[in-house]
């Protein structure tokens, strides 16, 4: 955004000439000391060069970056303005609705709603809505697709109405790719041109490519050198508006890359280590740059890998510098010479080109010597478990007995014998589930202590098998983090072949998945010949989007699906994705593990996580030779041999050359026109937000919160995707009430994401994952709470509790554990949580974005006392909450703490002092005005 002219008083403007073109630049070199930064922080420094206009962006502010302090803990408040936003469907529909909204709150307070508009181009991939109800055959793209289109139309109609109302707003339609993967390869800038300002005449401005998004793995992009992370909708929509970011200048952790990568090793594997790593060193909140010269040799499709998984590790971004490489990369995907010849202009004037002589000053340093990488999976429920894959069958057998029922077991001999008659021990689908010194698994309790529970499944379509415990049901090729990279999407095909050519099959139980992350990948898996043995193993295209990764998995093949719930059978899935928390995936899966394409072709084919690839045979060859995983994984020089032959720049040139313009699917969608969208009240999918109704031009001085009650107490890691809606939506939920007094029929409820436009439906979905475990009740998982406004506080729906207490006009709060919110930046999980009525979360800590999301909404973020917890101040959430002091933001300070009463049905109490989480300026002016929405609204009134 380059709007207004810069207030320089540093001189920095001038003008840098790159071929034929003039563009005006901000100098760093102005400013003394930004030589020295970091990379990531000379793009915050000439951030605030170029933005800086007197008030919220001062020379104090520049010099506070320029003289930064690498030891120093974060004080200094900054104001970043992004230059551009990116959006899924998921998040991004409901940042068009607010916008929708907020243009008839502006024309009911007397302002133009033409006035609200992105003030920075805001593009909007359609990447999370297509799920895998139909797969391992060669309709399925075609089919899920179509079925998109049915379960969408309303969402995509309404998006298209943006495209067209909003300035600067451009939509990526379905069947594309999927956001991150298109961010790289197209949308990205590294440099970026806009017209601006300078002394009154409009000139092209060049400055660093950064950008915010409503998806916390935007940090994808930082591998392209562009400085960006994930952020809520209600930020992403007030960076749209004009509205910086507050931030801390951070502290980076520079983590320095040696050594090469050894053969059999996968990207896949550098980032699990990676994020096991960053995660035992502790980066939250934190900037993790890459340097040294190992920099030079790690490809750009690696890079956009180690940045993808940024959340994962918890850092804010994960960044290497602009060099060779990603000249290279741009060229290859299409970008034009000039742009080219721009980016490497700018950096190397700027001193942002990477030169591994100069080694900056960090906060923090972590050293990697990518030698020592060994294959690794990731699981069973989070993403920074690593396991070494030569320790995933023992790693497995420990895991299993955490999520099976090993009482009432039946007799070893009885049941050895049922499943002996019914499945002689030759039959392979029995074989692939053989102990190392038994044919098959044959009791509840293994003579190796391993819980086995073999059930007899017949299918008209996939024969007779047995289905165990750790029974792979689900192997996806999925997800931003993998799709994007050729080592290990043509490693996979290239596996498939030889597996293929071997005799080798996916076993008949495993749900198979193929979704790229854009129409390149077909590309050159059709010029490299690889697509037939993928789709002999079961991996059919089966859409263009985020689909296991997300939870948009579908269902099971019914017979599969009835045999693990009716024997309570613990099964996994393995994918490619970022993202393998409980309850995510599939509902039927209790178990998920993050692996590498080749290893989740190699999963589908063992069928199981009671594999050990290395003494165990995946099967036999056509001579009934062993098979084993080594004889059929690719070696480097074949891979890199396949990706010089199959991929060139004009297969990204034709693929992005209409890459808004859709199929005639969605050029045939009636679109509505008008600046103000016409809702329709019967929609389902599509309804006015209730954020500004009755909203006063002036706020309302923020209250002490008095009479509250325990709406949930929550334990250790709860992240986002425990309280955020989504995945299905089951009969009986109140989002499935809602929909069925609506006239919605079972079989069209959609997933819960893709409605994220209807505020009814979401707020039934809040704190409603199958796996979130409110300590209020007692062994019971699901959105269900005690309802105190009844005798006795008996169990309840979430969602009705919370319509019971506000109807009493009874505030809520909310108690947590540690890392509170971790997990996918997602606005609804603030959203779904001020709608229920909270109006405090206390925790003893908070994830960073969520934290932010809280107050964005007009939620208060409360920690313990240090050292405190629920747990050891003997809360156990039947208590009543007053807490005072959060009156003195009225007068224009933020209170480092406000006083909590906790007062128990026998009259004690427990009181202390709960740390407040409004850690800046910004933020209080958010939380005083009832939220983020509600501050940019306002101000767009007097700025008429």
């Amino acid at each position: 955004m380059t709007s207004k002219d810069s207030v320089n008083s540093f001189g920095a403007r001038d003008t840098l000439t790159v071929g034929d073109d003039e563009y005006q630049i901000y100098r760093l070199d102005a400013v003394p000391g930004t030589e020295k930064l970091p990379y990531s922080l000379k793009v915050l420094a000439e951030n605030l060069l170029r933005t800086e206009d007197g008030a919220n962006i001062t020379k104090d502010h520049i010099n506070a970056i320029a003289n930064w302090d690498p030891a120093a803990e974060p004080s200094v408040e900054i104001q970043f303005t992004p230059a551009r936003v990116v959006m899924q469907d998921f998040t991004g529909v409901p940042c068009i609705v607010d916008l929708a909204t907020m243009r008839e709150a502006v024309a009911a307070l007397g302002g133009d709603p033409e006035k609200v508009n992105p003030l920075a181009p805001a593009e909007l991939v359609i990447d999370h809505s297509v799920i895998l109800d139909v797969f391992g055959r060669a309709d399925a793209f075609e089919r899920n697709v179509e079925l998109e289109y049915q379960r969408n139309g309303e969402r995509y109609q309404f998006l298209r109405w943006g495209q067209g109302a909003f300035d600067d707003f451009k939509v990526v339609p379905p069947g594309t790719g999927i956001v991150h993967q298109v961010n790289i390869e197209y949308l990205a800038r590294t440099v970026m041109v806009r017209e601006g300002v300078a002394g009154g005449k409009t000139v092209s401005v060049a400055y660093p490519d950064t950008c915010v998004g409503t998806d916390s793995h935007t940090t994808m992009v930082n591998g392209l050198g562009v400085l960006g992370w994930g952020v809520g909708g209600i930020e992403a929509e007030a960076a749209m508006l004009g509205q910086p970011v507050s931030m801390l200048i951070p502290r980076v952790v520079g983590f320095k890359l040696t050594g090469e990568i050894k053969p059999g090793v996968t990207a896949t594997d550098v980032v699990l280590t990676v994020t096991d790593m960053l995660r035992r060193h502790g980066v939250v909140g934190k900037f993790v740059e890459f340097y040294g010269k190992g920099v030079a040799e790690v490809p750009l499709a690696n890079r956009a890998t180690l940045g993808n998984m940024s959340p994962e590790f918890g850092s804010t971004a994960a960044i290497f510098p602009i060099d060779d490489e990603t000249i290279s990369y741009l060229r290859l995907t299409g970008r034009s010479e000039q742009q080219l010849a721009l980016v490497e202009a700018y950096a190397k004037r700027q001193g942002m080109w990477h030169d591994p002589a100069r080694e900056p000053a960090y906060s923090e340093y972590i050293e990697l010597d990518l030698s020592t990488v060994v294959p690794s999976i990731a699981g069973p429920k989070r993403p920074q478990d690593r396991i070494e894959l030569s320790d995933a069958k023992t790693a497995f057998r420990k895991d299993i007995h955490n999520y099976v029922d090993e009482e009432g077991s039946a007799p070893h001999s009885q049941l050895d014998e049922a499943v002996e008659e019914s499945f002689p021990a030759s039959d392979p689908a029995v074989l692939s589930f053989a102990d190392d010194d038994a044919a098959v698994p044959s009791a509840a309790q293994n003579c190796d202590g391993r819980p086995s529970k073999p059930v007899k499944v017949s299918s008209a379509e996939r024969g007779e098998f047995i289905l165990d415990h750790g029974a792979v049901v689900v192997a996806g090729i999925t997800s931003c983090t993998n799709t994007s990279n050729p080592e290990v999407m043509l490693g996979a095909a290239l596996l498939a072949k030889k597996a293929v050519e071997k005799g080798l099959t996916s076993k008949p139980w495993v749900k198979t998945n193929m979704a790229p992350g854009s129409q390149v990948v077909t590309d050159y898996y059709n010029k490299a010949g690889l697509w037939p043995y993928l789709e002999k193993l079961g991996f059919y295209l089966g859409g263009y989007g985020c689909t296991t990764c997300i939870g948009n998995t579908g269902p099971l093949p019914e017979e599969i699906s009835k045999a693990i719930n009716d024997n309570d059978l613990s099964v996994t899935a393995v994918l490619s994705g970022n993202r393998n928390f409980e309850g995510r995936i599939q509902p039927d899966v209790k178990m998920n593990y993050l692996a590498s394409p080749p290893l989740v072709i190699a999963y589908a084919i063992a069928g199981t996580m009671d594999f050990d690839f290395a003494s165990q045979p995946l099967g036999q060859d056509h001579d009934g030779n062993d098979v084993f995983l080594a004889d059929i994984w690719p070696t480097t020089a074949e891979i890199q041999e396949t990706i010089a032959s199959s991929i060139d720049r004009d297969m990204f040139v034709s693929s992005y050359a209409d890459v808004f313009k859709g199929d005639e699917r969605w050029r045939s969608l009636p679109t509505p026109e008008g600046n103000t969208f016409a809702w329709d009240e019967k929609s389902t999918y599509v309804r006015k937000a209730p954020y500004f109704d009755g909203m006063p031009a002036e706020p309302a001085p923020v209250a002490d919160i008095t009479g509250a009650r325990v709406l949930a107490l929550l334990g250790d890691s709860v992240t986002t995707d425990h309280i955020s809606p989504a995945g299905a939506i089951k009969k009986g939920t109140p989002a499935a009430q809602y929909l069925e007094a609506n006239g919605v029929s079972p079989r069209d409820y959609n997933s819960l994401g893709s409605r994220r436009g209807n505020h009814e439906v979401m707020i039934r979905g809040t704190f409603a994952n199958i796996r979130l475990r409110n300590q209020l009740l007692d062994d019971v998982s699901g959105g269900y709470t005690r309802d105190f406004t009844q005798d006795g506080g008996p169990q309840e729906f979430i969602f009705d509790a919370a319509q019971n207490y506000a109807a009493q006009n009874i505030p809520l709060v909310v108690l947590g554990g540690k890392e509170y919110g971790s997990g996918s930046s997602r606005d609804w999980a603030a959203k779904g949580t001020v709608l229920l009525g909270v109006r405090a979360v206390i925790t003893e800590s908070f994830e960073r974005i969520h934290r932010s999301n809280l107050i964005g909404m007009g939620v208060i973020p409360l920690q313990f006392p240090a050292g405190e917890s629920a747990a050891s101040l003997k809360l156990d959430g039947t208590e009543v909450f007053d807490i005072t002091g959060i009156e003195e933001l009225n007068k224009g300070k933020t209170p480092k703490t406000v006083h909590v009463k906790a007062t128990k049905a026998d009259g004690s109490a427990v009181e202390f002092d709960a740390v407040v989480r409004i850690d800046t300026p910004g933020e209080a002016d958010y939380y005083r005005n009832g939220g983020i929405l509600q501050y940019v609204l306002r101000n767009m009134l007097k700025s008429k």
